[in-house]
């Protein structure tokens, strides 16, 4: 995967820029980097890269914009952005997970576990679908078309990030049941390294949204994690 996967690089500071480049590249990427938030739109309009490395500390357009115009427009939504900035304060990693970062890593940073989170994005985003092809997931007004990738609520198509859409296919598989935070991110992340569980709440926040009243179904279950409770349509 990783010898095929063409990475933007978003970061104005070129010494930053250059060691996430060469580790990238030593890793088998293909690697652009920009250093302002109209050449990284620029750049993924026009080239559609696998993933955006994107630092919020940007010269005139920031990291946010480029992340909200980016989930804003259909043909963009679904590029996975990993969030990489000095920015350490939790109001500043929620803003950026609820604008629909799919990941957050704070600067000093590893090169190596930046390595690792990228992997993991890219693997979410690239797999197949979580059931069978071919397969329909139904529960109340939600309707998920396993084969498509795609999700319906009372007949309208809802746009879900791959992120969202591995979340709500993994709470209705499991209908009924309670699942931990923790048992989220394997399921729905692929995560294998150390990643704040908190990152699931923004998410589900996000999806419950982008569902509507339907989001009425996704459970909180205070003090562990979430349950899906829809029924099972007719």
């Amino acid at each position: 995967m990783a010898a095929t996967a063409q990475v933007l690089v978003v970061e104005d500071e070129r010494d930053i820029a250059a060691l996430v480049a060469y580790h990238l590249t030593k890793e088998g990427f293909r690697v652009r980097t920009v250093g302002s938030g109209d050449d990284a739109l620029e750049a993924v309009r026009n080239e559609r890269p696998d993933l955006v490395v994107l630092d919020l500390m940007l010269p005139e357009m920031s990291g946010y914009e480029v992340l909200q115009e980016m989930r804003r427009r259909p043909e963009l939504q679904e590029v996975p952005v990993v969030v990489l900035t000095a920015r350490r304060g939790e109001a500043d990693r929620i803003k950026g997970l609820e604008l629909g970062a799919d990941d957050y890593l704070t600067k000093p940073f590893s090169p190596q576990e930046l390595v690792l989170r990228i992997g993991a994005v890219l693997r979410r985003a690239r797999a197949a679908p979580v059931s069978g092809s071919g397969r329909m997931l139904r529960s109340g007004p939600i309707q998920v078309d396993l084969s498509a990738l795609s999700v319906t609520v009372d007949g309208e198509p809802v746009e879900l990030t791959p992120t969202e859409y591995r979340l709500l296919v993994s709470l209705i598989e499991r209908k009924g049941r309670v699942q931990s935070r923790r048992q989220l991110l394997q399921a729905a992340w692929d995560i294998h390294v150390q990643i704040e569980t908190r990152t699931v709440d923004m998410h589900i926040q996000r999806l419950r949204s982008k569902l509507g009243d339907a989001g009425e179904l996704i459970e909180t279950v205070r003090g562990f994690g979430y349950r899906f409770k829809g029924s099972e349509a007719p």
